[in-house]
């Protein structure tokens, strides 16, 4: 027998600046703005409701975003404590339900509460009290609602954010969508939205009435997607961190913005320096390595590289990690971000080869990287770097 599926999903609006509320309280009811200050031409990290309602936006210049709100307090982004809230956001979360799903340390949240009634309450009840649960005992306030998938959960609480909460019913997906613009759903790609509209279709009750063979016919093999997702349909189950393939991922904001390909090769390397130290550390090797480069005018490309056997050296994810950015590279706009993971993670065998030694240099490239290692575990990731890679503050 089917059971209808209700997933909560729970969103610390602007989750960087609450959890410096929490810490300083006269910053609460101020224009706050979170970005890396020691950077020429910083770009906004977070902001707080007042400060967007300013006019301030994630990724906007500082120097724009301080004109536009000249009142606002500025802090440093510190990025360790921003996880160590959301690892404790997520055990108040883990008293309800199993099957939770967490952002990467940005105040995102999805439950799976099917069947959990009987033991807990209803979906409703469960928002509520897990609010006010993690209230109490952490002092951020979350965004919280309950649809039927993760695709109109996540809508439910773009719709009400910065604070409130909502619940859409089984069968309401279609009505409740309908007449939201758009940018409110997730999947929608930039370049998506810029040709809808030249159709003259700007809410998402317009795309759901564009029959399929339609779509095909502008958007090809994604018209499927697009059907599904602006008719409230998504399969996407709630993930449990430990069902979710292990990964280590290293990003960087790029200072200004920058097409500068020797720039951004020196981050690309400097990102693979970084990611093959914490692979060490870990006793982990990796089988493949995808980059994300973000461009300033929203757009992105992804590209990745498998490798036959698991690698852990900085120099083998040098060189693969800069082929990856040649094939991704293909646009002249400037590049906002960069974001390297290595995936298909595991552990390193102990085993030893039954084939005759290794050659010395493999030897003493061992030898080399874990003395590099020492220095960089004492004094820091950027007290020893190769030539071809920029310090990352």
């Amino acid at each position: 027998m089917n059971r209808e599926r209700f997933v909560l999903h729970l969103n610390v609006a602007d989750f960087a600046v609450a959890v410096e509320r929490v810490v300083d309280i006269s910053l609460r009811g101020k224009p706050v703005i979170v970005a890396p200050l020691q950077a020429a031409r910083a770009a906004v990290h977070d902001m707080s409701n007042e400060a967007y309602n300013d006019g301030v936006r994630k990724g906007m210049l500082l120097r724009q975003a301080t004109r536009l709100c000249r009142s606002a307090q500025l802090l440093p982004p510190r990025f360790d404590l921003y996880q160590k809230a959301m690892a404790a956001f997520v055990n108040e979360a883990r008293q309800y339900s199993p099957v939770l799903e967490p952002g990467i340390g940005d105040g995102h949240l999805f439950l799976d509460i099917t069947g959990t009634h009987r033991l807990i309450g209803t979906a409703p009840d469960v928002g509520w009290q897990l609010r006010k649960r993690v209230r109490k005992n952490l002092g951020i306030d979350p965004i919280w609602s309950v649809g039927v998938n993760k695709l109109v959960a996540k809508v439910a609480t773009r719709v009400v954010k910065p604070l409130g909460e909502y619940i859409v019913g089984p069968g309401e997906e279609e009505s409740f969508l309908a007449p939201l613009p758009l940018l409110l759903l997730p999947g929608v790609q930039s370049r998506e939205r810029a040709r809808l509209r030249e159709f003259n279709i700007k809410h998402i009750g317009q795309l759901a009435a564009v029959e399929k063979k339609q779509l095909y016919t502008v958007f090809g093999t994604r018209a499927e997607t697009l059907y599904n997702i602006s008719r409230g349909k998504d399969d996407q189950l709630v993930q449990p961190q430990e069902n979710q393939s292990p990964v280590i991922w290293r990003e960087h904001a790029i200072p200004g913005d920058s097409a500068d390909r020797r720039l951004i090769e020196g981050v690309v390397a400097a990102l693979s320096v970084r990611i093959g130290y914490a692979l060490r550390d870990a006793g982990m090797v990796g089988k493949r390595l995808v980059l994300r480069l973000d461009y300033i005018d929203g757009g992105n490309a992804i590209r990745q590289v498998s490798l036959r056997r698991g690698i852990s050296d900085d120099f083998t994810l040098q060189s693969m990690s800069l082929l990856v950015l040649k094939r991704a590279w293909g646009r002249r706009a400037r590049i906002r971000r960069c974001r390297l993971s290595c995936e298909r993670l595991h552990r390193k065998s102990p085993q030893l080869s039954l084939f005759p030694e290794r050659p010395d240099s493999d030897r003493k490239k061992e030898n080399v990287l874990s003395a590099l290692d020492r220095v960089r575990k004492k004094f820091g990731a950027d007290s020893v770097r190769f030539g071809s890679q920029v310090p990352l503050h």
